[in-house]
This record gives C-alpha cells, sequence and structure tokens, in this order.
C-alpha cells in the first residue's frame, strides 16, 4: 500500500474497518468544509437585498474574499502536513472554519461579512492537503481513485446540505440565523476526528523525527513538483473547471430566482416559504444527487479502466465534462424551473467525474515526501483562479449585461453563465493533454 515511510522497514497497515471508518469521517468533513463554503450562495439574494449589494459584490463574498487567504495558507499547513500530526490539523482546521461561519451570522456590514468569510476560508485552507496525504496512506493505490472519490463525495453532499439548510432556515428566521445553524455541529465533528482518527506516522517509533527530517525544505519540494508535466496539464483542466463550476454555482440560486420567479412563487404558496426556501432545497436535492452519482461513479470508472490504461485518471474526467455540458446548457436556457433542476441534476452526474481520480492521480505523480504540497499547488490555482475569480467574473459580465446592454437582471445572469460554461471546453483539453504524459510519470 501507500506509505508516508519510504525509509521504513515495515509500513504501518490498517484493517479495512478502520479504513471504512476514517475515510467516512473524512468524507463528512468535506461535508461540512463545503456547507459552510457553499451555504452563502443560497444566501446571496436575501443578502444582496438586505445590504443593497450589486452583483460584483456577491462575487467577492462568495469567492475572492474566502479563495484568497485559502489559497495563500495552503502552502506552509501544507508543509505541516507533510511533517506534523494530520489528524491534530485537520481538527484544528474544522473548529476554525466551523466557528467563523458562526461569526458570519453575527455580522451587520458587507465588509464584516468579508472579513468573516475570510476567517472560513483561513480555517479551510487546512483541510485537503493533509486529508489527501492521508487518505493516501491508508489506502491501496488500486483502491485510491475510489477512496479520493468517496471524499470528494463530500462536496456535492455538503453543497446539497447548505443549499437546503441556508434556504429553508433563511426562508424561516433569515439569512443571518442560517450561519449560525450550520456552524456550531463542525466543532464536535472536530473533536470526534481527533480523538478517533489515527496518524500512520505513530505506528513507527522515531517515525514523526525521521519524516520531519525527510521532508524537503520548500523551494526543493516546490522545484520537483514544477519539473513535473503532467501535473500543470492537470493543474490547467481543474483551474479552468473551478472557475466555471465555482462561478455557475455562486449565481445559480440567483438565476432560478430571477428567471423562474412565478413558477417558484406558486410551488412556494403550497409549503408556505418564500423563494430561498423553495430554491435551496429543490437545487441541494438535484444538484446533490446528480454530484455524489457523478463523484462515486467517476472513481469506479477511472479505478475500473486504469488496471489497464492509467491515462483513464485524465481521460474519463475529460469525457465526463464533454458530456455534461449539453444539459447544463440545456437547464440554463429551459422556461421551466422543473426542467431546469432535471437537466443540472443529469449535468452533476458528469461533471463530477474529475474531483477524485484527479487528486488520486496527483498523489501518485510524487513521493509522499510532497504529496501534500503537490496537492497545495493545486489547490492555490482551483481555488484562487476558480473560487476567487469565477463568481466575481460572473458577477462583472452579469452586471455589464444587465446594466451596460440593457438586458435586465434575469437576462444578464443567464447570459453570463452561458458565456462561461464554454470554457468546459479547454479544460477537457487541458486533461487530454495531461493523459500523453501521465503514464510516464506516474510512480505510485
Amino acid at each position: 500500500m501507500s506509505t508516508d515511510f519510504a525509509d521504513a522497514a515495515v509500513p504501518p497497515t490498517f484493517s479495512r474497518g478502520f479504513r471504512r471508518y476514517a475515510l467516512s469521517i473524512l468524507m463528512l468533513i468535506y461535508v461540512f468544509n463545503f456547507l459552510d463554503r457553499q451555504i452563502v450562495t443560497i444566501l446571496a439574494e436575501p443578502i444582496k437585498n438586505d445590504l443593497h449589494l450589486a452583483d460584483w459584490q456577491l462575487g467577492l463574498m462568495t469567492g475572492l474574499s474566502f479563495a484568497l487567504f485559502y489559497t495563500l495558507l495552503g502552502f506552509p499547513i501544507a508543509r505541516l502536513a507533510e511533517r506534523g500530526d494530520r489528524p491534530l490539523l485537520i481538527s484544528l482546521s474544522v473548529a476554525a472554519w466551523s466557528l467563523a461561519t458562526t461569526v458570519c451570522g453575527l455580522t451587520q456590514t458587507f465588509w464584516q461579512l468579508i472579513a468573516a468569510r475570510i476567517g472560513v476560508g483561513v480555517g479551510e485552507a487546512g483541510c485537503t492537503p493533509a486529508v489527501t496525504s492521508l487518505i493516501a496512506d491508508y489506502t491501496p493505490k488500486e483502491e485510491r481513485a475510489s477512496a479520493m472519490s468517496m471524499y470528494a463525495l463530500g462536496s456535492p453532499i455538503g453543497t446539497l446540505l447548505g443549499l437546503a439548510i441556508g434556504g429553508v432556515v433563511a426562508s424561516i428566521w433569515g439569512w443571518r440565523a442560517a450561519f449560525l445553524v450550520v456552524g456550531a455541529p463542525g466543532l464536535v465533528l472536530a473533536v470526534i476526528a481527533y480523538l478517533t482518527l489515527r496518524e500512520p506516522r505513530r505506528r513507527l517509533k522515531g517515525m514523526m523525527a525521521t519524516q520531519a527530517e525527510a521532508s524537503p525544505p520548500f523551494w526543493e519540494a516546490f522545484d520537483e513538483i514544477r519539473r513535473n508535466k503532467t501535473i500543470w496539464r492537470l493543474i490547467g483542466g481543474g483551474a479552468t473547471r473551478s472557475f466555471v463550476q465555482f462561478g455557475m454555482g455562486a449565481f445559480m440560486a440567483s438565476f432560478l430566482m430571477r428567471n423562474h420567479a412565478g413558477e417558484i412563487a406558486a410551488l412556494g404558496a403550497h409549503v408556505g416559504l418564500k423563494g430561498a426556501g423553495v430554491v435551496g432545497p429543490a437545487l441541494g436535492l438535484t444538484a446533490g444527487v446528480g454530484g455524489a452519482v457523478g463523484a462515486v461513479l467517476g472513481g469506479r470508472l477511472v479505478d475500473h479502466f486504469a488496471r489497464r490504461d492509467v491515462r483513464a485518471y485524465a481521460t474519463i474526467p475529460a469525457l465526463g465534462m464533454i458530456c455534461g455540458m449539453p444539459f447544463l446548457v440545456g437547464a440554463i436556457l429551459s422556461p421551466s424551473f422543473v426542467i431546469a433542476l432535471l437537466l443540472l441534476m443529469a449535468a452533476g452526474a458528469f461533471s463530477t467525474w474529475w474531483t477524485g481520480p484527479i487528486y488520486g492521480a496527483v498523489q501518485g505523480l510524487f513521493q509522499p515526501r510532497v504529496r501534500a504540497t503537490a496537492t497545495a499547488t493545486m489547490l492555490f490555482t482551483n481555488n484562487l483562479i476558480g473560487l476567487g475569480l469565477g463568481p466575481l467574473a460572473v458577477g462583472l459580465v452579469s452586471d455589464f449585461y444587465s446594466k451596460g446592454l440593457a438586458l435586465g437582471p434575469a437576462a444578464g445572469v443567464k447570459w453570463a453563465i452561458l458565456t462561461f460554461l464554454l470554457l468546459d471546453v479547454p479544460a477537457s483539453l487541458f486533461y487530454l493533454s495531461g493523459a500523453r504524459t501521465l503514464r510516464a510519470e506516474l510512480i505510485h
């Protein structure tokens, strides 16, 4: 199996039962990671109306304010993950972002909310580099894509819960209450993770010290990453896809509420909820179910086909993006709210194929001593370009279409989303390019 102990005589092993438990806990952590990160998207319209914001300010709030510190802190935290106690690091991160999420519910101004969102980003920076490194140590390489996809399952589930809980709570008690409700449970999860997850480096006497000595300086580790051709092609695909995914995701609820207001109001009248209370659960359920199916399916397809050709780590994610595009375009152009949701579910079953396999491929491209730094490098570009700039770019283009071209807010956000969906084509080409060098550079 994969191990962080290149110099160890006897690598640590874990029972299948423990591996399943640990992966479930790590996936649950990622659920809260995305729940706390993405809940702001369903709250965007209530916040916009309450604080009198423009779409570019919504983009700044949902994206760049979070992503800037999230990406910048990824590297130093990844270095800690390669040298220290990963369960402790993960637990502290969960506690930090959960506390910051609750603070979002106490803010009164736009800039206070921005500051609290920065706090969420600071906390979440410690999650994925440490978790993916830990999963690689827990899991045999022939099961790695499925294991990473199981972890990635937290993204659609967290998005589902964030949209559903956020929409219902905001509809009944207001958007500030929604932040308070979703932030508190993460503090309990942080304690559970610390008490029950195991650090493989503890399994051999003195290995914590040995690993610290073996871990190279940052610039040496980055030079090893820089010389790898495949990772930069995978990073290009991931950053481009993240730009589309986060940009579209930040405004999807706003798009639905603006373009299907009459149908949503009629549905809401039957259940006694306002717009966010209808759109949140509906969008969360469709996108979450589709995304969850796609995440699991993508990992299993790659594990199956990679036994014969490891290029499946890149070609299958590329195929998923291309297959998902027609469904996404159809959802945006559909005149029906219900049909749009069904098309979004179908799109989700294809467009989440990439996450687990791509992160699994990165773990296999490098020695254990630099894996977390390699993951942080990918997260830096994916989140700074995707999460940081995607929502802001869609917001700016939406404002331009809405006001500059006088299309109005409903058509403005619709055509802004359609404009950026075209970027899924170059994203898939990046992955196909990475497949050309993957076989030669994969070492684990």
